[in-house]
């Protein structure tokens, strides 16, 4: 990713943050219902996109559509599994 991509992705991201208003974290942090509720989303989503995008026929007969889809079931799949060992160690002890 460029350089150029990323400072555009930052700035939509304070964009966002600041939508937001103050104190929205504590409803979206690790161990929160927030969290737990981005964690089933991205279940939700990963399955969709490897059983509806990923397993299409019209996608798996074209490689660099297949390669994209598969590009990004794995990008949710790895999101969820940051997620996850954030939101569920959040009540361990040391977490």
């Amino acid at each position: 990713m460029n350089v150029a991509v990323i400072d555009e992705i930052a700035l939509e991201r304070e964009r966002l943050t600041a939508e937001l208003g103050l104190g929205w974290e504590a409803n979206y942090a690790p161990g929160s219902s927030g969290c737990h509720e981005l964690l089933d989303r991205l279940s939700m989503l990963a399955e969709m996109v490897d059983r509806y995008l990923v397993e299409h026929p019209a996608c798996v007969a074209k490689p660099e559509w297949h390669l994209i889809a598969e590009n990004a079931a794995a990008s949710l799949q790895e999101l969820y599994q940051l997620v996850g060992a954030e939101h569920l160690g959040a009540d361990e002890p040391d977490a």
